[in-house]
Protein backbone atom coordinates (compact mmCIF):
# COMPACT_ATOMS: atom_id res chain seq x y z
CA UNK A 1 0.00 0.00 0.00
CA UNK A 2 2.40 2.69 -1.20
CA UNK A 3 1.11 6.24 -1.52
CA UNK A 4 2.69 9.28 -3.12
CA UNK A 5 2.79 12.58 -1.21
CA UNK A 6 -0.10 13.92 -3.32
CA UNK A 7 -2.40 10.91 -2.90
CA UNK A 8 -4.77 10.57 0.06
CA UNK A 9 -3.68 7.95 2.57
CA UNK A 10 -5.31 4.54 2.21
CA UNK A 11 -6.25 3.05 5.58
CA UNK A 12 -6.90 -0.67 6.12
CA UNK A 13 -9.10 -1.26 9.17
CA UNK A 14 -9.76 -4.82 10.34
CA UNK A 15 -12.38 -5.65 12.98
CA UNK A 16 -12.56 -9.06 14.64
CA UNK A 17 -15.08 -10.35 17.15
CA UNK A 18 -12.90 -13.21 18.23
CA UNK A 19 -14.10 -16.48 19.79
CA UNK A 20 -13.11 -17.04 23.39
CA UNK A 21 -12.05 -20.62 23.94
CA UNK A 22 -8.83 -22.27 24.98
CA UNK A 23 -8.26 -24.19 21.75
CA UNK A 24 -8.23 -21.08 19.59
CA UNK A 25 -6.04 -19.24 22.07
CA UNK A 26 -3.36 -21.94 21.91
CA UNK A 27 -3.38 -21.79 18.10
CA UNK A 28 -3.08 -17.99 18.05
CA UNK A 29 -0.13 -18.19 20.44
CA UNK A 30 1.94 -19.96 17.81
CA UNK A 31 2.09 -16.76 15.73
CA UNK A 32 3.31 -14.66 18.66
CA UNK A 33 6.90 -13.92 19.60
CA UNK A 34 8.44 -15.43 22.73
CA UNK A 35 8.21 -12.01 24.44
CA UNK A 36 4.50 -11.77 23.58
CA UNK A 37 3.84 -15.27 24.87
CA UNK A 38 5.68 -14.44 28.08
CA UNK A 39 3.69 -11.23 28.48
CA UNK A 40 0.43 -13.14 27.98
CA UNK A 41 1.20 -15.24 31.07
CA UNK A 42 1.38 -12.11 33.25
CA UNK A 43 -2.32 -11.30 32.87
CA UNK A 44 -4.24 -12.14 36.01
CA UNK A 45 -7.65 -12.52 34.38
CA UNK A 46 -8.36 -14.95 31.55
CA UNK A 47 -10.49 -12.37 29.69
CA UNK A 48 -7.60 -9.89 29.57
CA UNK A 49 -5.11 -12.57 28.52
CA UNK A 50 -7.33 -13.75 25.66
CA UNK A 51 -7.89 -10.15 24.51
CA UNK A 52 -4.13 -9.49 24.40
CA UNK A 53 -3.39 -12.71 22.50
CA UNK A 54 -6.21 -12.12 20.00
CA UNK A 55 -5.01 -8.55 19.45
CA UNK A 56 -1.43 -9.52 18.69
CA UNK A 57 -2.62 -12.41 16.51
CA UNK A 58 -4.80 -10.13 14.38
CA UNK A 59 -2.08 -7.47 14.20
CA UNK A 60 0.46 -10.01 12.97
CA UNK A 61 -1.97 -11.50 10.46
CA UNK A 62 -2.72 -8.10 8.91
CA UNK A 63 0.87 -6.84 9.03
CA UNK A 64 1.93 -10.09 7.39
CA UNK A 65 -0.35 -9.28 4.45
CA UNK A 66 1.05 -5.75 4.11
CA UNK A 67 4.71 -6.75 4.40
CA UNK A 68 4.40 -10.14 2.66
CA UNK A 69 6.04 -11.72 5.71
CA UNK A 70 4.89 -14.80 7.66
CA UNK A 71 3.14 -13.45 10.79
CA UNK A 72 5.40 -15.35 13.17
CA UNK A 73 8.52 -13.91 11.47
CA UNK A 74 7.58 -10.26 11.99
CA UNK A 75 9.76 -8.38 14.48
CA UNK A 76 7.81 -5.77 16.45
CA UNK A 77 9.80 -3.22 18.42
CA UNK A 78 8.48 -0.64 20.89
CA UNK A 79 9.67 2.92 21.37
CA UNK A 80 10.11 4.64 24.75
CA UNK A 81 6.34 5.15 25.00
CA UNK A 82 5.46 1.57 24.03
CA UNK A 83 4.34 2.42 20.47
CA UNK A 84 5.09 -0.52 18.18
CA UNK A 85 6.91 -0.48 14.83
CA UNK A 86 7.72 -3.26 12.36
CA UNK A 87 11.48 -3.70 12.06
CA UNK A 88 12.55 -2.98 8.49
CA UNK A 89 9.29 -1.22 7.58
CA UNK A 90 9.62 2.21 9.16
CA UNK A 91 7.09 3.81 6.79
CA UNK A 92 4.27 1.50 7.90
CA UNK A 93 1.96 3.09 10.44
CA UNK A 94 -0.45 0.98 12.48
CA UNK A 95 -2.52 0.95 15.65
CA UNK A 96 -4.27 -1.72 17.72
CA UNK A 97 -7.17 -1.62 20.17
CA UNK A 98 -9.00 -4.24 22.24
CA UNK A 99 -12.37 -3.98 23.98
CA UNK A 100 -14.14 -6.96 25.57
CA UNK A 101 -14.59 -9.32 22.62
CA UNK A 102 -13.51 -7.01 19.78
CA UNK A 103 -10.08 -6.32 18.32
CA UNK A 104 -9.50 -3.44 15.89
CA UNK A 105 -6.36 -2.88 13.80
CA UNK A 106 -5.64 0.06 11.47
CA UNK A 107 -2.69 0.01 9.03
CA UNK A 108 -1.46 2.62 6.54
CA UNK A 109 1.75 3.64 4.78
CA UNK A 110 0.58 7.01 3.42
CA UNK A 111 0.08 9.03 6.60
CA UNK A 112 2.15 10.59 9.36
CA UNK A 113 0.27 9.19 12.34
CA UNK A 114 -2.60 6.79 12.96
CA UNK A 115 -4.56 5.71 16.01
CA UNK A 116 -7.58 3.48 16.55
CA UNK A 117 -9.67 2.86 19.64
CA UNK A 118 -12.71 0.71 20.40
CA UNK A 119 -14.92 0.70 23.47
CA UNK A 120 -18.07 -1.06 24.59
CA UNK A 121 -21.04 1.05 23.47
CA UNK A 122 -22.78 0.36 26.78
CA UNK A 123 -19.82 1.45 28.90
CA UNK A 124 -21.03 3.61 31.76
CA UNK A 125 -19.39 7.01 32.11
CA UNK A 126 -20.32 8.81 35.32
CA UNK A 127 -21.40 12.42 35.01
CA UNK A 128 -18.51 13.51 37.22
CA UNK A 129 -16.04 11.90 34.84
CA UNK A 130 -17.29 13.93 31.88
CA UNK A 131 -15.68 17.03 33.31
CA UNK A 132 -12.29 15.32 33.28
CA UNK A 133 -12.26 14.81 29.51
CA UNK A 134 -14.87 17.11 27.93
CA UNK A 135 -14.46 20.71 26.87
CA UNK A 136 -17.30 23.12 27.82
CA UNK A 137 -18.61 23.02 24.23
CA UNK A 138 -18.57 19.19 24.26
CA UNK A 139 -20.49 19.16 27.56
CA UNK A 140 -23.12 21.43 26.05
CA UNK A 141 -23.34 19.17 22.98
CA UNK A 142 -23.89 16.13 25.20
CA UNK A 143 -26.45 17.97 27.32
CA UNK A 144 -28.53 18.69 24.21
CA UNK A 145 -28.54 15.12 22.90
CA UNK A 146 -31.97 13.47 22.47
CA UNK A 147 -33.16 11.39 25.40
CA UNK A 148 -31.34 8.06 25.53
CA UNK A 149 -28.62 9.06 23.03
CA UNK A 150 -26.33 10.78 25.52
CA UNK A 151 -24.54 7.71 27.00
CA UNK A 152 -23.47 6.31 23.60
CA UNK A 153 -22.46 9.79 22.42
CA UNK A 154 -20.29 10.19 25.51
CA UNK A 155 -18.57 6.86 24.73
CA UNK A 156 -18.07 7.94 21.11
CA UNK A 157 -16.49 11.21 22.23
CA UNK A 158 -14.16 9.38 24.59
CA UNK A 159 -13.22 6.90 21.85
CA UNK A 160 -12.41 9.74 19.42
CA UNK A 161 -10.14 11.37 21.98
CA UNK A 162 -8.41 8.10 22.85
CA UNK A 163 -7.74 7.31 19.17
CA UNK A 164 -6.19 10.76 18.74
CA UNK A 165 -3.96 10.44 21.81
CA UNK A 166 -2.88 6.99 20.64
CA UNK A 167 -1.98 8.45 17.25
CA UNK A 168 0.21 10.99 19.04
CA UNK A 169 1.83 8.13 20.94
CA UNK A 170 1.14 9.69 24.34
CA UNK A 171 -2.05 7.94 25.48
CA UNK A 172 -3.53 9.23 28.72
CA UNK A 173 -0.30 10.97 29.68
CA UNK A 174 -1.93 13.91 27.87
CA UNK A 175 -5.03 15.64 29.25
CA UNK A 176 -8.03 14.48 27.11
CA UNK A 177 -9.45 17.99 27.39
CA UNK A 178 -6.58 19.19 25.17
CA UNK A 179 -8.38 17.45 22.28
CA UNK A 180 -11.77 18.96 21.45
CA UNK A 181 -14.28 18.06 18.74
CA UNK A 182 -17.15 19.65 16.89
CA UNK A 183 -19.33 18.10 14.18
CA UNK A 184 -19.56 19.16 10.53
CA UNK A 185 -22.12 17.33 8.39
CA UNK A 186 -22.10 14.50 10.90
CA UNK A 187 -18.30 14.08 10.80
CA UNK A 188 -16.18 14.74 13.91
CA UNK A 189 -13.65 17.55 13.40
CA UNK A 190 -10.92 18.42 15.88
CA UNK A 191 -10.76 22.11 16.71
CA UNK A 192 -7.77 24.11 17.93
CA UNK A 193 -8.34 27.64 19.23
CA UNK A 194 -11.81 27.49 17.75
CA UNK A 195 -10.65 26.52 14.24
CA UNK A 196 -10.71 23.07 12.54
CA UNK A 197 -7.32 21.34 12.19
CA UNK A 198 -7.33 20.19 8.55
CA UNK A 199 -4.26 17.96 8.88
CA UNK A 200 -6.13 15.61 11.20
CA UNK A 201 -8.97 13.36 10.07
CA UNK A 202 -11.26 11.56 12.52
CA UNK A 203 -13.98 9.02 11.83
CA UNK A 204 -16.40 6.89 13.76
CA UNK A 205 -16.45 3.49 12.03
CA UNK A 206 -19.53 1.35 11.68
CA UNK A 207 -18.90 -2.03 13.21
CA UNK A 208 -20.63 -4.20 15.76
CA UNK A 209 -23.55 -2.48 17.43
CA UNK A 210 -22.01 -3.53 20.74
CA UNK A 211 -18.89 -1.40 20.22
CA UNK A 212 -17.86 2.09 19.17
CA UNK A 213 -14.75 2.33 16.96
CA UNK A 214 -12.89 5.58 16.24
CA UNK A 215 -10.01 6.31 13.89
CA UNK A 216 -7.56 9.24 13.95
CA UNK A 217 -5.23 9.97 11.02
CA UNK A 218 -2.75 12.79 10.48
CA UNK A 219 -2.22 13.32 6.76
CA UNK A 220 -1.43 16.42 4.70
CA UNK A 221 -2.65 14.85 1.45
CA UNK A 222 -6.37 15.14 2.08
CA UNK A 223 -9.07 12.99 3.59
CA UNK A 224 -7.91 9.33 3.71
CA UNK A 225 -9.66 6.45 2.02
CA UNK A 226 -10.80 3.98 4.66
CA UNK A 227 -11.34 0.31 3.85
CA UNK A 228 -13.07 -1.63 6.64
CA UNK A 229 -13.15 -5.41 6.67
CA UNK A 230 -14.35 -8.05 9.08
CA UNK A 231 -11.58 -10.50 9.81
CA UNK A 232 -12.41 -14.19 9.67
CA UNK A 233 -9.80 -16.50 11.11
CA UNK A 234 -8.37 -19.20 8.82
CA UNK A 235 -10.02 -17.65 5.75
CA UNK A 236 -9.82 -14.55 3.60
CA UNK A 237 -11.39 -11.50 5.30
CA UNK A 238 -14.92 -10.80 4.11
CA UNK A 239 -15.80 -7.24 3.14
Amino acid sequence: MQQSDSQPAAIDVALWQYPQNEGDEKRWMRSLSSNERERATTYRFERDRTSFIAGRYLLRQRLGVHTQTPPDKLVLVADAYGKLKVAGHDGLQFSLSNADGLVAVAIASGCERIGIDCERADAEIEAAALGSYCSPDERRWLDHMPAGAGPRAAVALWTLKESHLKALGVGLREDPRSVAFSWQDGIPVMVQSGEPDRQWHHRLIEGSGQHVVALAVRSQSGSPGIHVLTFQDDSMPSE
